[in-house]
């Protein structure tokens, strides 16, 4: 087998990756001929191969069945990505995992979120941040990357096929699931790990497992009989912690303890919307309507410096739109997302401005809540978020109305060119310049910023032995993923937590 690279018009490259075997595709918009780069799956003569061919796409996972057996096992906390992949990477070596999570399943997660859109009730444990699946599950699904972790990511997109995404997961350079299908692939991923004997306990949060004794002792405690799970017989086992970025109650907790963190750069910003028809327009070069059915709604990766301080875009969400994503009731918190078909005529972006805190790890939590919760001081009822005009935010002015927008709990006007602080304040000011000038009409006051975005990255680390994943004051946990300060998305957080899994296979002596 070989492969063979072709520069192609879109309406060709839509023909060929309906016919053959495609193994990379990216959409090439920089000039105003918009190319694809299709690679496609040739036999030693050079013909491609049909799609339907009988040439397995990839070697499947084989999981062990653990049930009923004295086996290995290690405890994972949290069912993000980190988490579930862990689990599996367990399974595959013979290793029984066994999960807690703070939230809920995904098909309850899903009521409270609904009431969550609709500004009727928050769930402190049940929200975008927190359940089955982790923040990730209802807020887009998106499988790219910029971490360069070490490791095979395309063993990620191959589990994730495995598990019912679509064939496009195993070649799009930007791959993308959908909010709408996402759940059903998680759930898909729980029912594998107990049907091979793991077991996963919604609704306990990890202070709720009695383990700030047990971490002080250097010792895993046996759990309360009142917890309803005494069965488990704890003993000092590996503990995979896949918290994710937003369990700041764990953080603090985690600080108590004395397990080793430290504070770490991160970004906060805002949400900017525009028409997708304007970013269209803007980033296609006013291509064709047929050639934009054919390439999908237009998406944009932009970045620049100011004074010192990157300010870029982040989780780009075209024919998407932006949701409440804080994890308790004293902040305002927003993200993005965007179903399977993208097809919202909304395009939003997080805009943030990159931050260096520096000093104790909890002060640089104490600066994401504060921000947090200025935003609230500025939104409106429940959770109406704060927004101005993005034009009237560069230029100093109030917003007298605001256009439509895709947050469904409602925003409301205000001078966030007032309140946000520095340097956010001056970064975004500038950077929607800057990126005005490669992308002219970019900044206009048919664009609107929604307040903020805030949960991008963690501000904290959890200190590990660069070979061992281990803990620098616990060896016996393994922290991992997003919350750990070592991911930064769906993907990365997976690959870290199937590294921290394979490190555990090591520890009990099986074959990686």
């Amino acid at each position: 087998m070989q492969t063979t690279l072709l520069t192609i018009r879109p309406e060709e490259a839509k023909r060929l990756e309906t016919t053959y075997r495609v193994v990379r595709r990216s959409v090439d918009a920089r000039q105003r001929d918009i190319k694809v780069n299709l690679t496609l799956l040739a036999d030693d003569n050079g013909h491609f191969i049909p799609r339907e061919a009988p040439v397995p796409l990839y070697e499947p996972p084989h999981f062990t069945d653990v049930t009923g057996k004295d086996v290995p096992h290690a405890y994972i906390v949290g069912a993000g990505p980190a988490g579930l992949f862990a689990a599996l990477t367990l399974l595959e070596h013979g290793i029984k995992p066994i999960v807690f999570e703070r939230g809920k399943p995904v098909s309850e997660r899903k009521k409270d979120i609904a009431q969550l859109n609709r500004n009727i009730a928050f769930n402190p444990e049940s929200n975008y941040c927190f359940g089955e699946g982790g923040a990730g599950t209802f807020s887009d699904g998106k499988l790219f990357s910029r971490s360069k972790k070490r490791g095979n990511m395309q063993r990620v997109m191959e589990l994730f096929h495995h598990f019912g995404a679509p064939d496009t997961v195993l070649y799009e350079a930007h791959a993308h699931i959908g909010s709408d299908k996402l759940p059903r692939i998680i759930q898909n991923m729980r029912e594998c790990i107990l049907a091979h004997g793991g077991e996963i306990h919604f609704n306990l949060r990890f202070e709720d497992l009695r383990f700030l004794i047990s971490l002080q002792s250097n010792d895993l405690l046996r759990c309360m009989g009142d917890l309803g799970v005494s069965d488990l017989g704890f003993s000092e086992c590996p503990l995979i912690l896949a918290i994710g970025h937003s369990a700041h109650d764990t953080y603090r907790m985690l600080d108590k303890a004395g397990v080793a963190m430290e504070a770490k750069g991160f970004a906060m910003g805002v949400r900017a919307e525009h028409p997708q028809e304007l970013i269209n327009r803007l980033f296609y070069h006013n291509a064709s309507k047929t050639e934009i059915d054919l390439l999908g709604n237009a998406s944009y990766s932009l970045v620049t410096q100011v004074n010192g301080h990157g300010v870029y875009s982040f989780c780009m969400c075209p024919g998407g739109h932006i949701v409440p994503a804080g994890s308790s009731n004293d902040g305002c918190v927003v993200n993005g997302m965007s179903a399977s078909h993208r097809n919202s005529p909304f395009a939003n972006s997080g805009m943030v401005v990159e931050l260096h805190p520096g000093g104790h790890a909890m002060q640089a939590l104490d600066y994401q809540e504060d921000y947090e919760r200025l935003a609230k001081q500025h939104g409106g009822i429940g959770l109406q978020a704060p927004a101005q005009r993005m034009l009237d935010f560069v230029e100093g002015r109030h917003s007298a109305s605001l256009p439509e927008c895709s947050y469904l709990p409602g925003i409301v006007s205000s001078r966030m060119d007032e309140w946000l602080p520095e340097p956010i304040r001056t970064g975004l000011r500038q950077g929607f310049r800057d990126f005005d000038r490669k992308h002219k009409g970019f900044l206009t006051n048919e664009a609107v910023i929604v307040g903020v975005e805030s949960r991008s990255s963690s501000p904290i680390r959890i200190v590990r032995d660069a070979e061992t994943m281990q803990s620098l004051s616990h060896p016996w946990l393994y922290p991992c993923g997003e919350g750990a300060g070592y991911a930064g998305g769906i993907t990365s957080s997976a690959l870290d937590g199937i590294n921290a899994a394979l490190k555990i296979a090591e520890r009990y002596g099986k074959q990686v």
